[in-house]
């Protein structure tokens, strides 16, 4: 049925007042930044950190070791054959570890040998002596009869001629110096034989004493608590624990440790770009995976200054130390840590998401909301950490800014502060016509050294 005549104008004059406000409205809410994602400038205090995983590790602790003189018995490398479970509480004297005799067996003939060459020797060089003694003996008893003899002649030759005379006391004089000389020669025989007997003695001592290092060595590879505690195992160069198998060494002795449990520390590594933020004394806050719930605070202890490649990674990483300050009987050698080391602290200041910072031809800016509009404001930024970034100038706490560029950015104007510390655009007008992607975190965060 058709309207009448005024109805029909009626509902056109209600479409005019009611849709062109709405439309306009609409049109001004596109014109802005359509669906952008909003926030607001937060303030309070603000604080910068580096989160790493460690492992729990004691201060200080007892250490289990090969035996001190495997290396003089020539037992260099030495494989573990048994070991008592990790985390066993000993007490002094129990059984830790047994290590594999066998490298020692061929040792021990070996030494055995030489001990029964360096005794034969001995015994050789005895009767060598000894017969060589008595020899010289009989020969100096044998020149002293003989002098007695040439004695008796010169006493007899008193009556017969001169010549006779004079021959004999020449004959005596004669077996005089010869018996003088073998007495000398059995002195300085006696002591040859002594030099020798000593030298042969000491090389009989010195493989006696191998023989004995062997054999205390062997007894030794029943390796003993020297004090009460938990067991640890020592970690090998790669990474993996000692176990049945492991090779120890004299050059690396330690099978297992008995930690003192009152004192620990977290041992972590942290990235090359993350270092430099690090220092001694700051504050760190340690949770444990094993049981999230349980909060503990330290302080770093010890920053390296030489860099190193773990295991698996390529990255160059700087072993940081992090004493715990809490007592607790729960906490265990090896346990994963997460450590949030505080590297800076400021209180109540501005800050935004990081994703709200936006940068065009090197100076730092926010979408800002401003009414209805948006402005591109500048700011100056100062310390950043993962989420967020330090605002000093630009914005005011409650400030609204966008997270994401509204449609229309490259055509909005860019509000420069008054002093702004960036070299303003040359004659020309704004260089900045285009949206940048958000600025790296050293580039707007001051080092935190």
């Amino acid at each position: 049925m058709p309207l009448p005549a005024k109805r029909w104008l009626f509902a056109a004059a209600a479409v005019v007042v009611i849709g062109v406000p709405t439309a306009l409205l609409l049109a001004g809410e596109k014109s802005t930044d359509g669906a952008a994602i909003e926030t607001t400038v937060q303030r309070g205090d603000f604080a910068v950190t580096v989160t790493t995983s460690g492992e729990l590790q004691a201060l200080s602790a007892v250490e289990i070791t090969a035996p001190e003189k495997a290396q003089q018995a020539g037992a260099f490398q030495m494989k573990i054959a048994e070991l008592v479970p990790e985390g066993t509480i000993v007490a002094a004297g129990d059984k830790v570890a047994e290590l594999d005799r066998s490298s020692l067996a061929t040792r021990m003939q070996e030494v055995g040998l030489a001990v029964q060459k360096a005794s034969a020797v001995y015994e050789q060089a005895q009767l060598d002596s000894a017969l060589t003694l008595s020899k010289a003996r009989e020969d100096i008893r044998t020149m002293e009869l003989g002098l007695e003899e040439k004695k008796l002649a010169k006493e007899q030759a008193v009556f017969e001629a001169p010549t006779v005379r004079r021959q004999a006391e020449i004959d005596l004089e004669k077996a005089e110096r010869a018996l003088a000389q073998a007495r000398l020669d059995y002195d300085t025989r006696t002591e040859q034989s002594k030099a020798k007997m000593r030298e042969v003695g000491a090389d009989l001592s010195r493989e006696q004493n191998r023989m004995q290092a062997v054999q205390d060595v062997m007894g030794e590879f029943t390796i003993m608590a020297p004090a009460p505690g938990m067991v640890i195992y020592r970690k090998e160069w790669n990474g993996k624990k000692r176990q049945v198998g492991s090779q120890v060494s004299a050059w690396d002795p330690v099978v297992a440790t008995l930690p003192d449990l009152n004192h620990m520390e977290s041992i972590t590594y942290v990235n090359e770009i993350d270092i430099k933020k690090l220092s001694v004394d700051q504050p760190v806050t340690l949770t444990l995976d094993s049981d999230p719930d349980k909060v503990l605070t330290g302080k770093v202890t010890k920053v390296a200054n030489v860099g190193e490649e773990r295991p698996n990674t390529d990255a160059k990483v700087f072993e940081v130390r992090i004493a715990i300050e809490q007592s607790d009987t729960t906490l265990r050698p090896g346990m994963t840590t997460a450590n949030v080391i505080r590297t800076l602290e400021v209180p109540d200041v501005l800050f935004v998401p990081i994703e709200a910072v936006d940068n065009a031809d090197g100076v730092p800016f926010v979408y800002l909301r401003r009414g209805r509009s948006i402005v591109r404001q500048e700011v100056v930024t100062g310390a950043m950490n993962d989420d967020a970034v330090v605002i000093t100038q630009g914005v005011a706490e409650g400030d609204v800014v966008l997270l994401t560029a509204p449609a229309d950015a490259a055509s909005l104007d860019l509000v420069r502060l008054p002093d702004s510390p960036v070299g303003r655009p040359t004659a020309g007008g704004d260089t900045a016509t285009g949206t940048v992607p958000v600025p790296a975190k050293d580039s707007t965060a001051p080092d935190q050294d």
